[in-house]
């Protein structure tokens, strides 16, 4: 280091002395540069550590000074979030972690009223909001989402009537809130910060049905990821087993846990909860269940396939029962309990095991010999347990109906599906069916993840189709009259519903693949409800001999085969060639047809130019694209959030589409149900789009047909009818029926339905 400062100072302080020494000075410096550049490769340890050390005192002050400012900011905080204050001698919060209760009851003879008022009285002397609200008032699908951001407490007060049912005044909120733990749309997180406690009123006497609905209600709640601040409480009318003595005793003692429970939580105390906790009921403990490694959630995490086995650890409504011989029917189990239960759950295993091989056996000896054995079925028990569990009411051996959550909203008047704005359909008065649950793809984004069995053939049992039919319609109604008296249903509309007008035979599985498919449509529009057939495009001759139907879909999931591939993964394996049949059998149809394209983000939105070819192959009057639906998670798709493209992705792709199409137009928007629609030109008269459906013209057309034989034949042209301007593209309403009120839900979420 002094060489070369001395050289520095050389340099700065050396007169020009001629031409003669320059190249002395040059040879001065080389040298000079040389050894002080030597000095610092032999100090360059001494150097590294220096500055190391630097960066770590420099690192260190930083941390303690943001910690320093972190703990001030937290200290000058505190009084503002729980200020205490002394009012009519008792010590009240003013809360910011709860800033209320709402004590929900539902009764038939009004002790649970009674209850609720009790409590609401003791709540109100501790300084917090109170309201009571009957649950047959209460409308969940609209409010119980809201008590997740409000940070009020929800209480319970849940009367068991006869054989276990709820009463009338809860009967709606229970079927809702068990449809909700079912449903993959409103997903295991959706009540996750709802703080809850439930207080269940029986009578001990009806030992299958002891506080059954009580019981549920605290399990499907505890399956949407809400929160118990306590343990459930279990009233007793019979008087001889009552904990306390009585009813109105074991309510008292309730009371005072939960009041108990409210107060600690003002305080911001996560003590143990003080209720003995029996049952398993009490395992969180005030825990968050926003932290997702909370030992809470292994369990709900893993209830991933309703149908599982793990799944019957937990209260369940089966009659076929959870095999735990020394459970109820509703019972909830204790942790320390599983232990027995896994051991029976693989004792039971064992003998299944133990059976399926002597089947084998049997079944290998009689090989050649039951060639002419009748056809099994195609519901088992598993899969109608698993089925009937995701609200599905099937039909004979292989059909099932299930209600449309459009046809529930359109009841309520808060709009219709996307085939209401592009087609005129009245969703509350669609019948969603299929007579085959069967089906030949393993679609990614498969709604019911792959439950329903998959087959190339028809090899089951198979019903008729006017019993399938008569069953189908008396279903859907005895669905329909559930709605009955639930807030916001317009009397007008609900005796509409009861009329099916209109069927989507596009429930899941491959409706054509019913041998009797062509009977099914006959007696349909002879009843005069229209068709709306979906295929997946993997039975072109069926397509060919398919009878004329109101509307004839295949779905086009991709547009090259190795997409298709990876999306539907088919069963068949000339899958690309039956496609692309099915594609031309389709343009060979003279009603109307539709592409139905699915985008899944990051799998098949660049594939423009290859879905403008296969559109030149079909010629179909209309494509619906629409960005997929997140069905939750599921072993068999690694779906995610992360491919469920926003609405302006779709339209940005559509519009990409449509300007690589001769004779198509952007035509229609669905908003709500992040769908448009492109159709041909045809319906394009004098400037304004016909795409709506004359229903009344069409059934005229399809009886003439039969009546002739199939001689008169007629075309998609033939029952067209005007489109109205707010179901156009770019019109302000998005696609939404200015008819009905839309309604927005705070926390934005994706439960579109078809």
């Amino acid at each position: 280091m002094q060489h070369f400062l001395s050289l520095v100072l050389l340099c700065l302080c050396r007169p020009g002395c001629g031409e003669q020494r320059d190249d002395v000075y040059i040879f001065d410096t080389w040298n000079s540069l040389k050894t002080c550049a030597l000095s610092l490769w032999h100090v360059r340890h001494y150097i590294y550590s220096t500055i190391v050390v630097a960066i770590g005192v420099w690192a260190t002050v930083e941390y303690l000074s943001k910690n320093h400012h972190k703990q001030k900011n937290e200290d000058n905080s505190a009084p503002n979030e729980a200020d205490e204050v002394i009012q009519n001698g008792h010590l009240v919060q003013e809360v910011k972690e709860v800033t209320g209760v709402k004590i929900f009851f539902g009764s038939q003879t009004g002790t649970a009223k009674r209850f609720a008022a009790t409590l609401a009285e003791s709540v109100q002397k501790l300084g917090l909001p109170v309201e009571v609200i009957d649950l047959k008032e209460y409308d969940p699908d609209e409010n119980l989402v809201e008590e997740v951001y409000s940070k009020t407490i929800c209480a319970f007060m849940i009367s068991t009537y006869t054989d276990g049912k709820p009463n009338e005044s809860a009967a709606w909120f229970c079927k809702w809130l068990e449809d909700a733990t079912h449903d993959f749309r409103y997903g295991k997180t959706y009540l996750r910060g709802l703080r809850y406690a439930v207080f269940g009123l029986g009578n001990s006497l009806y030992e299958n049905h002891y506080n059954t609905v009580g019981k549920n209600i605290d399990m499907w709640l505890w399956m949407l990821s809400a929160s118990r601040i306590m343990t459930r409480g279990e009233g007793d009318c019979n008087v001889v087993k009552s904990k306390h003595g009585s009813i109105e005793a074991d309510f008292d003692d309730w009371r005072a846990m939960f009041l108990s429970r409210v107060q600690a939580l003002c305080k911001e105390e996560n003590k143990e909860c003080s209720g003995s906790c029996q049952k398993g009921k009490c395992k969180t403990n005030d825990q968050k269940r926003n932290k997702e490694s909370s030992q809470n959630e292994e369990v709900p995490e893993k209830m991933k396939d309703h149908s599982s086995e793990e799944e019957e650890l937990f209260e369940t409504t089966s009659e076929e029962g959870s095999g735990v011989e020394d459970e109820t029917e509703s019972s909830v189990l204790d942790v320390e309990d599983l232990g027995n239960v896994m051991n029976n759950m693989k004792e039971a295993k064992q003998e299944r095991e133990a059976a399926k091989k002597v089947k084998q056996k049997t079944s290998k000896r009689a090989v050649g010999k039951n060639e002419g054995a009748e056809p099994r079925e195609m519901i088992t028990p598993a899969l109608k347990n698993a089925l009937t569990k995701q609200g599905y009411r099937l039909i004979g051996s292989h059909s099932g109906v299930k209600l449309c959550r459009w046809t529930k909203s359109m009841l309520r008047g808060r709009g219709g599906c996307y085939k209401h704005t592009f087609y005129g359909i009245e969703s509350h008065r669609c019948m969603e069916a299929t007579p085959s649950l069967a089906c030949a793809n393993k679609c990614v984004f498969c709604w019911r993840h792959h439950t329903n069995p998959v087959g190339t053939e028809w090899r089951w049992k198979m019903d008729e189709a006017d019993m399938i039919l008569k069953e189908a319609i008396e279903n859907h109604q005895n669905l329909i009259k559930q709605f009955k008296g639930v807030p916001g249903v317009k009397v007008d509309r609900f005796a509409e519903g009861m009329k099916v007008k209109h069927c989507a035979l596009s429930l899941v599985g491959e409706p054509i693949m019913y041998p009797k498919i062509n009977e099914l449509v006959k007696l349909l529009h002879h009843n005069e409800i229209s068709t709306f057939l979906v295929t997946n495009a993997q039975f072109p001759e069926e397509i060919r001999k398919l009878e004329p139907v109101t509307q004839l879909y295949v779905s086009v999931d991709a547009s090259t085969k190795d997409s298709l591939k990876k999306i539907d993964r088919p069963l068949f394996k000339d899958f690309w060639p039956r496609f692309l049949e099915s594609l031309k059998a389709l343009a060979d149809k003279k009603q109307r047809t539709v592409y139905r394209l699915t985008l899944v983000k990051a799998w098949n939105v660049d594939e423009l130019r290859s879905y403008a070819d296969l559109i030149e192959i079909g010629k179909p009057d209309f494509i619906e694209v629409k960005g997929v639906t997140y069905c939750g998670e599921s072993s068999a798709s690694n779906l995610t959030m992360a491919n469920v493209p926003w609405h302006d992705e779709v339209v940005y792709f559509v519009q990409q589409l449509a300007d690589l199409l001769i004779d198509y137009e952007i035509a229609c928007e669905h908003e709500h149900s992040n769908c448009l629609l492109i159709a041909h030109k045809k319906f394009k008269v004098n400037g304004e789009w016909w795409t709506w459906i004359d229903y009344d013209h069409f059934h005229h057309l399809v009886k003439e047909y039969q009546e002739n034989n199939g001689s008169k034949m007629f075309c998609a042209e033939d029952y067209i009818a005007k489109t109205p301007p707010w179901a156009l593209f770019g019109a302000k309403q998005r696609g939404f029926d200015p008819v009905d009120t839309r309604f927005l839900r705070k926390r934005k979420k994706d439960i579109s339905g078809c």
